[in-house]
């Protein structure tokens, strides 16, 4: 018989107000990182560009000052100040303390808005330290602050008078570090990437980000008055564009707005964003499907009617016809379902069928009007095309030669003998040398060692069939076990963790960029999922007496031997490259579960990712220079 356990009434706990996104502000930000410390203020701008999205906001100012705080200027019409008859607050105290309180729930508030849909400034408040709101309305100055996590310190009050003209609202916070113990320092970059993306968006609103924490003042200022065509143009900056004129499609049907910018440039990767209310849906959704379906359409009528497919060719597959296209989609719905696991992804359905209306009619008319231009994009997709069916051939011809077959000898695949891919992984390792002594020194019921013989094909400058003429590539894709292209399949991955393990110098870390880009061009999926590690080989090895310590930098070594007391003898012996290591060492050092250091590859942002691998690796040598110049003073080696 069970013992007597008490559960009754007293047991349920009731978190009144703000105390539950205290007790638990993950569920509303996400994580008290680096990147929900950030959300704080996307939470507060939303606000302001709701404001702009309802046409009462012309400008949003954001301040970054001294001590990390954050305040958030903006000339909409100011936050109602009255009597808030469901709550008895005042409207403003209201806002900032009453979970799902906001113009965001019907009515004739806001049309279309995005952030968390009224949970934001509440939230904001109760992850707060202190937040104090001032309102410009009806030529009074309303002011109201709140400490401790959203208590009100006093009721709104009015401080003084304005010119009658004068409206808007402006919110001064400052993180709680009881919440953020991580860090509560932001970071620029962050925030500059953001509302750049958020005036591109707003075509015709100014956003100005300004930061007051070092010896000089910082400041950006951002206004496209061409809104999305201006973000294509930035995109395809460093691009060659196939053709002249941003192809720019914009429409409204059932109240919801559909916006398209796209131009093809000469590169063989397509760059599609999309978004919803100004949130980046990018695990795509119906506005994204109706605009593919659509594209996929038209080009193919667009290359029947005018001969370029005969009548016995295949059609154009949405491989073909995205080839080297960099697109923006936007998206402005009074209503966004959002799906997926990380609620990304735009799920209503109607939204499709007005998508594919909407760009089906303005692409149509584009290349009807400008037949230069048609005739330079179906070559383009032509050419994909044939491409595609090379690589197709390639991919059979390989399997039935066996190269493509999983093998034991030599220089391919020395396998894991476990099946389990929750604890499998595999060691990419540069060169026959080391490669020798990752097998030697490996777990070989749970580790794969894949050598590799010199530099990988730079994928940034190759077409999928010219990647799969690469032996070393053909290698990884069989070894990965999920195909690539059209084929990729995540489920059919044999390996938790896929392991970079090459020298810490300039050609190591060349390596690492090569099969990075690799990754991020044909395998991207194992990047977002977290598949991908680069292990970190020390670089000296401090004994003292029976205690020894591996270090990875010169930084490190000199920090452990400050904490060594005085007259310690000490011997400092630095390791060779991977390759002149023994299996032993390797082991010992960069393999074993229990000793080495891995650093995770995250995908935290695919549009800048992109950037980043288009710089370091295409064709333009002067940006490659100048991000190399730019960054030259924050790591050693070059390295992603």
């Amino acid at each position: 018989m069970k013992s007597e356990e008490h559960y009754n009434d007293s047991d349920i706990q009731v978190l009144e107000g703000l105390e539950a996104v205290r007790k638990r502000p993950g569920m509303y930000i996400g994580s008290t990182s680096v990147k929900g410390l950030h959300h704080l203020v996307w939470e507060i701008v939303d606000n302001s560009v709701d404001e702009a999205l309802a046409g009462y906001c012309d400008d949003i100012e954001v301040i970054v000052e001294r001590d990390n705080v954050i305040c958030v200027k903006d000339d909409g019409r100011g936050m109602p100040t009255g009597l808030n008859t469901k709550t008895g607050l005042s409207t403003v105290e209201t806002i900032f303390t009453v979970l799902h309180a906001g113009g965001k729930f019907g009515g004739s508030g806001y049309k279309v808005s995005g952030g968390l849909h009224g949970v934001g400034a509440s939230v904001v408040n109760a992850l707060s330290s202190w937040l104090e709101v001032t309102v410009y309305r009806d030529g009074k100055v309303y002011q109201q602050r709140f400490e401790n996590g959203g208590n009100p310190v006093n009721k709104l009050e009015v401080i003084d008078t304005c010119d009658i003209e004068r409206t808007g609202t402006t919110v001064r916070f400052k993180a709680d570090d009881a919440i953020f113990k991580e860090t509560t320092e932001y970071d620029y970059d962050i925030l500059a990437q953001r509302l750049r993306e958020l005036a591109f968006l707003n075509k015709g609103l100014r956003i100005i980000l300004v930061d007051e924490r070092g010896l000089e003042l910082k400041k950006d200022e951002f206004l496209y008055n061409g809104g999305i065509i201006e973000y294509v143009q930035m995109l395809n900056k460093n691009k060659n564009a196939i053709h002249e004129n941003i192809v720019y499609v914009e429409g409204r049907e059932d109240d919801v707005l559909i916006e398209v910018a796209m131009q093809y440039n000469d590169s063989y990767q397509s760059n599609i964003y999309s978004f919803t209310n100004n949130i980046n849906t990018y695990e795509g959704g119906t506005h994204e499907d109706g605009v593919k379906r659509a594209l996929t359409r038209i080009i193919n009528n667009y290359a029947r009617n005018g001969k370029f497919l005969k009548d016995n060719d295949d059609a154009l597959t949405g491989e073909d016809v995205r080839e080297g296209l960099t697109m923006i989609i936007s998206c402005k719905h009074p209503d966004p379902q959002f799906e997926g696991q990380t609620k990304t992804k735009l799920g209503n359905v109607e939204v499709r069928k007005i998508a594919d209306d909407v760009f089906s009619n303005g692409f149509e008319r584009f290349l009807m009007e400008n037949p230069d231009q048609a005739k330079l994009i179906i070559e383009k997709v032509m050419l994909a095309s044939r491409a595609r069916i090379a690589a197709k051939k390639a991919r059979e011809a390989s399997r039935r030669k066996g190269g493509l077959e999983l093998t034991h000898q030599w220089g391919k695949l020395a396998d894991c003998t476990s099946k389990d891919t929750s604890i499998s992984e595999i060691f990419i390792v540069e060169g026959d040398s080391a490669g020798g002594s990752a097998i030697g020194g490996r777990d070989a019921k749970t580790q794969a060692i894949l050598p590799l013989r010199g530099k990988i094909l730079n994928v940034e400058k190759a077409r999928l069939d010219r990647a799969l003429s690469n032996e070393e590539i053909r290698s990884m894709i069989t070894a990965f076990g999920t195909g690539i292209g059209e084929e990729f399949d995540i489920d059919k991955l044999r390996y938790d963790k896929i392991i970079i393990m090459t020298d810490a110098d300039v050609d190591g870390s060349h390596i690492r960029i090569l099969l990075l880009t690799l990754f991020y061009r044909f395998f991207k999926p194992i990047l977002e999922q977290g598949h991908v590690y680069v292990a970190q080989p020390p670089l000296y090895k401090i004994s003292h007496g029976k205690t020894w310590k591996n270090v990875l930098t010169d930084e490190e070594k000199d920090e452990y031997l400050k904490t060594l007391p005085e007259n310690t003898k000490y011997t400092i012996n630095r390791y060779k490259g991977l390759g002149e290591m023994n299996a032993e060492e390797l082991n010992e050092t960069t393999m074993k579960k229990e000793n080495r250091t891995l650093i995770q590859v995250t995908l935290e942002d695919a549009m800048a990712a992109n950037t980043v691998f288009e710089t370091l690796m295409g064709e333009e040598v002067e940006p490659r220079r100048e991000f190399i110049e730019q960054n030259a003073s924050y790591v050693e080696n070059l390295d992603i």
